[in-house]
């Protein structure tokens, strides 16, 4: 049957329309995504397919373009449709926490370096860097290491918060292991950080560490 021959509570669209985007399951939405179906199958139902093949909406999400063109009923261009939605969904977090004090929205900022990080495959170190007034400037990924390790040198660092006019940084780093638990090297690169950064007045107001379902804050466990 198809969804046009559905009752109209039941259409992803109009219920869209009725309850709100966070009334509709991931195969909803994604059907609404992809508009249309195939041969014997609706939106609906090649999306639940979709969803089952790939082990999830995150995984379809993240795939590379030969998986994602390799499945029924996708290809290059929804491949394109699709990133663009998410970096739309990563710019529009960035301009909520633009307009926002950063140091009192700390759930905000989480999610805008969730967004960022959560999802590289290999370890990347990024600063958050902010105002006299901790509203964000700008926001950059410095060094990009393997699945478990990266090099960070506090000279660079100490140049981007200088070349922004930065009064104050937040710093972030992904953990592709996807447990978010500091390690020694990781608060041993903090302290030198803070240090550096101290030299030309610039404190460090937090280290974000993203694992893949949480972010930890070195802030609130007292480890700067």
């Amino acid at each position: 049957m198809a969804i046009t021959d559905w009752p109209a509570a039941e259409r992803p669209r109009e219920k869209l329309l009725a309850r709100g985007a966070a009334a509709l399951s991931d195969a909803e939405l994604l059907a609404i995504f992809l508009r249309t179906g195939t041969k014997g199958m609706s939106a609906v139902d090649l999306a639940r397919y979709l969803l089952e093949s790939f082990g999830g909406l995150r995984q379809l999400l993240n795939t590379d373009l030969n998986q994602f063109c390799a499945a029924k009923g996708l290809g290059a261009a929804k491949y394109t449709q699709l990133q663009a939605v998410l970096e739309m969904s990563r710019r529009h977090l960035g301009e909520q926490l633009r307009r926002s004090n950063a140091l009192t929205s700390p759930q905000l900022t989480r999610e805008y370096l969730r967004a960022c990080l959560r999802d590289e495959h290999r370890e990347v170190f990024a600063c958050l860097l902010l105002d006299s007034q901790h509203r964000v400037i700008h926001y950059e990924p410095l060094f990009y290491g393997t699945i478990d390790a990266a090099s960070v040198y506090p000279r660079e660092v100490v140049k981007l918060a200088l070349k922004h006019n930065a009064a104050a940084v937040i710093l972030a780093h992904n953990h592709p292991s996807g447990v978010a638990e500091p390690s020694q090297a990781d608060q041993r690169i903090t302290q030198r950080l803070c240090e550096a950064l101290a030299t030309v007045e610039i404190r460090v107001l937090d280290h974000i560490v993203v694992g893949d379902g949480e972010a930890l804050s070195f802030a609130e466990r007292g480890l700067l």
